[in-house]
């Protein structure tokens, strides 16, 4: 017996390939079995079988019997769940552990200088582009959070501070301990009141509230010490995929356009009310 199709989807996206998915789910069925009974009932070549179970032996989800003809006995599926996690904590560490030996090594200052010499010859004009994407947003807004050496300034939306504690609360942190202004305007809300009390350990900020002479902005900006700026180009609700932004280098955008932008939205903000029956919680 095969397990079903849904089952045999959410077995990918943990990492079995189709006749690996095929393969245990038989076994699972029958507990113990030899390579040719399971080809049989996976329709999986009987040539390709013996590799298939030797591979999910490899990755912990069955155990090969010393017996003739060769048997294999199922892993319980938990079980099964927490031999491939410690085996790709394990790969992930190794990886973590080259990256880190490999930043500190010579060929990393040779790059950095390569770099140095290269942004001489371009024009500041040419250090803008666009970014497509939740996730590679993501990773330009964090790398000019660590680059940050004098200020922070962040506009952003309801949802948008949920994210911003969720995703950079790490990398804000080490900016204001290294002494960088943190500054972030936002609507704060209910719904966002938690986001917002533990990322108070971090940044200054404040509530961005519509009045009679003033409408909240919708979208995102973070400006870096006054000449780096990334804008948002989408609304929340459009799919991750679908996000996209601009970035530049530009100090005049930055320093002369959207900084007094942000200053004089910061001057006619303040503190958020908070709601009733809410406590405050401990620093994360």
């Amino acid at each position: 017996m095969v397990a079903s199709q849904e089952t045999l989807d959410k077995l990918e996206d943990i990492g079995l390939n189709m006749y690996e998915r095929k393969i245990y789910s038989a076994l699972l069925g029958r507990g113990v079995s030899t390579a040719g009974e399971l080809s049989e009932m996976t329709n999986v070549p009987r040539s390709r079988a013996y590799d298939v179970l030797e591979s999910l032996a490899e990755k912990g989800f069955a155990v090969i019997k010393s017996s003739q003809p060769m048997e294999y006995v199922s892993i319980p599926p938990q079980q099964a769940i927490e031999n491939i996690k410690k085996q790709h904590r394990q790969e992930l560490q190794e990886k973590v552990d080259r990256l880190e030996d490999f930043k500190g090594s010579e060929a990393v200052d040779e790059l950095e200088s390569l770099y140095d010499q290269g942004l001489e010859l371009v024009d500041p004009a040419d250090m803008s582009g666009s970014l497509k994407g939740s996730r590679q947003i993501q990773q330009h807004q964090g790398t000019m959070y660590q680059e940050a050496g004098d200020s922070i300034k962040i506009l952003t939306s309801e949802e948008g501070l949920k994210d911003l504690q969720e995703n950079h609360y790490a990398t804000l942190q080490e900016a204001k301990e290294a002494g960088v202004n943190v500054q972030v305007l936002a609507p704060v809300s209910e719904e966002n009141f938690d986001h917002y009390q533990k990322l108070e350990n971090v940044a200054e900020i404040r509530h961005l509230e519509e009045d009679e002479e003033m409408e909240a902005p919708e979208g995102h900006f973070s400006i870096v010490d006054e000449d780096a700026i990334t804008m948002s180009m989408t609304h929340d609700d459009v799919h991750s995929t679908q996000d996209s932004a601009f970035w530049t280098e530009s100090d005049h955008l930055a320093a002369n356009t959207m900084a007094p932008v942000f200053k004089t939205l910061w001057n006619k903000s303040g503190k958020p009310e908070q709601p009733e029956g809410m406590d405050k919680p401990s620093p994360q």
